[in-house]
């Protein structure tokens, strides 16, 4: 199939002509509503530094059902042990800067670049892009951010600088969605860390049936950093 090039006006093709790697388009830019309309259609950014900007509708797509979320146990028992202060939103630049510059097993370079950071920092201003942050005595050691549009979290990056501080985050996002009424978290792209955290594998079509319901649940944009303290919870 062919990759379609975008221009200024805010249109995607639709994203079962995506390629078998699930590349679907190239160009446009990362301006709040392109942004916004590519993750109601289940399209996100994705490339390097050198290219210009790639457009992706993968299949299969990973998602993790909010039910679905499995605690291991020692995963269980760092939760009880309130070593680790939670908060929201409330060091969004930090945790996506972390996300670009901690390196990952196999990996080489960001797909986070200036530009991206800059263009998910103007969502999480506009209430859209949402951080969470895992703290151990005052110092960030793990977190995650994404963007919120309806009843679904399209998760973006995640990080960790101590043992299981990025999965201490993700417990505390989904107790967060629950409460919120969401429905599933979008992980894009198939991984051992969200598989193992309950994460499963769906087709390109169902996963867009799924999002067409799940956005249309009405969520407000807007800051999540409330001033509870998560370290004095108890599980």
């Amino acid at each position: 199939m062919p990759v379609y090039l975008l221009d200024d006006s805010l249109v995607f093709p639709h994203p079962m002509l995506a390629e078998s790697n699930g590349l679907l388009a190239v160009g446009g830019d990362l301006s709040v509503p392109r942004l916004l309309l590519a993750y109601r259609n289940g399209i996100f950014p994705w490339y390097s530094e050198d290219n210009p900007i790639l457009w992706f509708s993968p299949d299969p797509r990973l998602v993790l059902s909010l039910p679905d979320l499995y605690v291991s146990r020692k995963l269980n028992k760092i939760l009880k042990s309130g070593r680790y202060e939670v908060l929201f939103d409330a060091s969004f630049g930090e945790v996506i800067r972390s996300c670009s510059e901690v390196p990952r097993k196999g990996q080489t370079g960001t797909w986070i670049t200036k530009d991206m950071i800059d263009a998910y920092t103007e969502l999480h201003d506009r209430g859209y892009a949402h951080s969470v942050e895992t703290y151990q005595e005052g110092k960030l050691v793990g977190g995650l951010y994404g963007v919120a549009i309806g009843g679904v979290f399209f998760g973006e990056s995640m990080f960790h600088l101590v043992s299981e501080a990025s999965k201490v985050a993700l417990y505390y996002l989904v107790e967060r969605l629950r409460e919120r009424d969401f429905e599933f978290i979008d992980s894009q792209v198939p991984n051992s860390h969200m598989k193992m955290m309950g994460g499963r594998e769906v087709g390109r079509g169902r996963f867009l049936e799924m999002l067409g319901e799940a956005v249309c649940k009405t969520t407000p944009p807007g800051k999540w950093n409330d001033s509870r303290n998560l370290k004095s919870e108890r599980l």
